[in-house]
């Protein structure tokens, strides 16, 4: 596939338009439920909402891991492998790289009294508020450095909210090693490899917009109030700083369809709001196609890379049906009795929210459910087959676990080897009527 691609969003949505697969919506539209709604019916389409309220918003870039291979430059029939070999640094893009601008970030200045107009949207009538949800969180670990993650902000005013940060990851060491108070500057309308980076999970003291810089080039510029630096090529960068403050964030519908709910968490207040001319908000829809493919494509890698230290991994899929996170399929090459529990035993290792993971061979297409639930009819024996991890850390989300307020989830995990039982005669578990 081409990898010269321009990754900024107007180039992207640009491509779409040009091959008939944008949407666009001229009437003004209102920020709260209404914009959700059309994206929703639009989806898997691209669409792009001309007026909402006064702004530009577009949705629907990456609802599935093909688009995201395609605006990538990633051939979409060995994604894993491809993605690995990027981030890891065995393969390399012309042009690629991390660069820095001698120039303060942003075009346009928006002044105070404009902030409360940007397109912060209600997208269900149970949101706690007003949320920005494809923001891009850049900020620096006193210890760690500059790290990049989303987080989910409900906005109080036009001028401040409250951000959900989960316990232990990124942000929230920030915090603490901080204490409590730390600039951050967010990215609205970030190129489609930061956006793709700042899903990532990597190590403490991997700076995201590294990995993005191995799939094209990511220019730096400088913010203004706050001692950071952010891709030139965003829409929109808000400026400002965690307070030390804590107050109510939530309820929000999140990838599994229901509600999270309600929590104390930290406070971050604007200082400044620059960007281009009349730029594209790129936003994302709770528990709809782009947060699946956000949340779960980077887990699939996650699980790719630990399945594949302990046998032969060929592919894997967060399953949609798991709400494209709790559930997984891991497509094996067999080579030894235990290797389909081994690869049981990586995955959940790899992605600790996990629920159930069913391991198959390698001529079970992971992307048909049916050949999936075919391998466990035909192959899978609860015993010896049947994997149970009881009293485990588990999802937040999930709310038939164990939720104890200050404390990780608890709950149970299952996985199935659905794999043909090694040494047996293979002729009597291929599939002839297929």
């Amino acid at each position: 596939m081409a990898v010269d691609l321009a990754l900024d969003l107007p180039s992207v949505a640009g491509r779409l338009r040009k091959a008939g697969r944008l949407d666009r919506v001229g009437a003004r539209v209102r920020r709260r439920l209404a914009a959700c709604g059309l994206i929703t019916r639009a989806e898997p389409r691209a669409i792009l909402l001309d007026d909402v309220e006064g702004s530009r918003v577009l949705a629907n870039l990456l609802p599935s891991r093909q688009a995201l291979a395609e605006g990538l430059g990633v051939a979409p029939a060995r994604f894993l492998p491809e993605l690995d070999a990027l981030l890891e640094g065995r393969s390399r893009r012309p042009g690629a790289g991390l660069r820095r601008r001698d120039a303060v970030f942003g075009e346009v200045e928006v002044p105070p009294k404009a902030w409360g107009r940007q397109p912060f949207l209600t997208y269900y009538k149970t949101d706690g508020g007003p949320f920005l949800t494809a923001g891009v969180w850049t900020y620096r670990d006193p210890v760690h450095g500059v790290n990049c993650s989303y987080h989910r902000w409900m906005m109080a005013s036009p001028a401040r909210g409250t951000v959900r940060v989960v316990e232990n990851r990124g942000l929230d060491t920030a915090l603490k090693n901080a204490g409590g108070k730390l600039e951050a500057a967010v990215c609205v309308g970030a190129p489609l490899h930061v956006l793709f980076a700042a899903a990532l999970s990597p190590a403490m003291g991997v700076n995201e917009l590294e990995l993005a810089a191995r799939f094209g080039p990511v220019e730096l510029a400088r913010c203004k109030t706050v001692d950071l630096e952010v891709p030139a090529a965003c829409e929109l960068v808000i400026e400002g700083r965690f307070t030390g403050e804590t107050a109510e964030e939530g309820p929000f519908v999140d990838i599994t369809g229901t509600i999270d709910g309600v929590r104390r968490q930290p406070v971050f207040e604007i200082t400044r709001v620059a960007g281009v001319k009349d730029p594209l908000h790129y936003t994302i829809v709770p528990g709809r196609a782009d947060h699946r493919t956000l949340m779960g494509v980077p887990k699939e890698l996650d699980i790719f890379r630990e399945v594949g230290k302990a046998c032969r991994c060929l592919d894997v899929r967060i399953t949609p049906g798991g709400a494209s996170w709790l559930h997984a399929a891991v497509k094996i090459v067999k080579e030894g009795p235990e290797d389909g529990r081994r690869a049981l035993e990586a995955a959940f290792r790899a992605h600790r929210s996990l629920k159930h993971c069913v391991a198959v061979d390698a001529d079970i297409d992971l992307d048909d459910p049916c050949q999936v639930e075919w391998a466990v009819a035909t192959r899978f024996q609860a015993l010896p087959g049947l994997l149970a991890l009881h009293d485990q850390p588990c999802s937040s989300l999930d709310p038939s676990a164990r939720h104890e307020p200050g404390r990780k989830s608890r709950g149970s995990k299952l996985g199935l080897d659905a794999t043909i039982p090694h040494g047996a005669d293979r002729r009597l578990f291929e599939r002839i009527a297929a």
